[in-house]
């Protein structure tokens, strides 16, 4: 299996106002399976919204998560 590169805090930055959980773990360099896992026990580093029955995750709290761990 590959796995995309992530993507560059730039990038995150001209990213909308939410992200798919998919595109946030990838950033993050984490599994989709293990961000919803942290998503269910409320473990996740940045805000999560529900949206019907989807999750979205708040770019601006992602943006400020990479800009830690970047620096």
């Amino acid at each position: 299996m590959t796995t995309a590169e992530a993507p560059s805090l730039d990038e995150v930055k001209s990213w909308g106002a939410t992200c798919d959980v998919r595109d946030a773990a990838r950033a993050i360099g984490i599994s989709k399976s293990t961000a919803y896992e942290w998503i269910r026990m409320g473990e996740f580093p940045a805000a999560v919204i529900s949206v019907r029955s989807k999750r979205r995750i708040i770019t601006a709290d992602l943006v400020r998560l990479l800009s830690q761990t970047a620096g």
